[in-house]
């Protein structure tokens, strides 16, 4: 009788939702149970699909300037895990790319979740993730990040660091100015020396 696979492996090989995809499954994340931080997002874009890295972009460039991280430092598997809702890229629609697949976070989430047994800081982006880790609300993005303060220092939500949400950071000034050092200063103190 061969040993059940771990857990990563698993949601690697899954292929639950393969007939709604435009391409083969690649199930993208990084992961250990070790991880003290868990970047929530939404799922990986098409260039994070061909390369296999998530955040492999612009926003996860900008990302990074937020969190005050280097490359090595946000793609060490053992300090920081990237869980996005669905963990294959969902295809392009009219206004951008399509959501996370529903199948993916009933599927493997919950499990991930309760692997993480050094998780310090979550921080939350997008609205399916925020949907998950802060319930259905009625306020806007721009309200709920405003409120950042409610879930500190365990959670945080954040604005989709894309390059088409450029226009939200031009309004909304306050976010880098205030919010992202004070969000700088807990992912270090997380991430550690």
């Amino acid at each position: 009788m061969s040993a059940k696979p771990p857990l990563i492996d698993e949601v690697r090989a899954c292929r639950i939702c393969q007939d709604n995809l435009p391409f083969p499954p690649r199930p993208i994340l990084q992961f250990s149970p070790s991880a003290r931080l868990l970047i929530a997002g939404q799922a990986p874009g098409k260039k994070a699909h061909q390369s296999g890295v998530p955040f492999d972009d612009a926003s996860g460039d900008r990302l990074r300037g937020w969190l005050g991280l280097s490359r090595a430092q946000f793609y060490d598997e053992q300090t920081v895990a990237l869980l996005p809702m669905g963990f294959c890229f969902p295809g392009t629609g009219t206004s951008g790319d399509l959501p996370p697949r529903p199948e993916c976070a009933p599927a493997w989430r919950s499990a991930l979740l309760d692997a993480l047994t050094h998780l310090e800081f979550t921080i939350v982006i997008g609205r399916y993730a925020q949907a998950y880790h802060f319930g259905t609300r009625r306020q806007s993005l721009t309200e709920q990040v405003q409120a950042w303060r409610e879930h500190w220092p365990e959670k945080v939500l954040l604005p989709h660091p894309s390059p088409r949400n450029q226009l939200w950071l031009k309004r909304n000034p306050w976010f880098e100015r205030d919010l992202v050092p004070v969000l700088q200063a807990r992912v270090a103190d997380v991430i550690g020396p």
